[in-house]
């Protein structure tokens, strides 16, 4: 593998850290109804853990409360269970066709908490970052001791490493701040 290869193949593991980091975040309660919210949640339903999109459609009709309406009114009862067992707290309210989650404003201190979250998962993201930049120069250094490559350009190769790094480190943290500020600004 040269090492423009290794390079793309680290931004590329990089990228995917990111998209965990976002998939995560999207989870996280910011005192708004998001469907994205129930996106983890699984329901059991004839014996297997489904998600809960392949259940039903979730919207928000309202900008404090979620709507989920089942595609089967037998998997109803299911989904309120999966919801009442989650880790959400939130308490659904069943009217027999539809499930109406009221999303309760976030105390203060509640939103010190999610900004901590927030923080540690960006922080999360940077770890797996530059456990891949370690890969990638431990991979660059097979390389060089292989004599595949020069000492210049395995020194190069890692300097590259080094930027994609610390620009991917910088879109972690800027993707955080962003969903700092969303959680406390309301």
């Amino acid at each position: 593998m040269n090492t423009d290869q290794i390079v793309k193949d680290c931004k590329d593991r990089m990228e995917k850290a990111l998209d965990i980091l976002r998939n995560e975040f999207k989870g996280l309660r910011t005192g708004r109804a998001s469907p994205a919210l129930l996106d983890s949640l699984r329901v059991e339903y004839y014996g297997s853990a489904t998600p809960i999109k392949q259940l039903a459609s979730v919207s928000a009709p309202e900008a404090q409360q979620l709507m989920i309406k089942p595609f089967d009114a037998n998997a109803l009862k299911d989904i309120e269970k999966a919801i009442r067992n989650s880790d959400l707290g939130l308490s659904p309210d069943n009217d027999g066709k539809v499930i109406r989650l009221k999303i309760p404003a976030m105390s203060g201190e509640q939103r010190t908490k999610m900004a901590k979250k927030v923080k540690e998962l960006s922080e999360n993201a940077k770890v797996s970052c530059r456990n891949v930049r370690r890969d990638a120069n431990k991979h660059i250094e097979t390389e060089e001791k292989a004599k595949i490559i020069s000492e210049d350009d395995s020194k190069k190769a890692k300097d590259k490493v080094q930027d994609v790094l610390k620009q991917y480190e910088a879109k972690a943290e800027e993707i955080a701040t962003a969903k700092a500020k969303e959680i406390t600004e309301q």
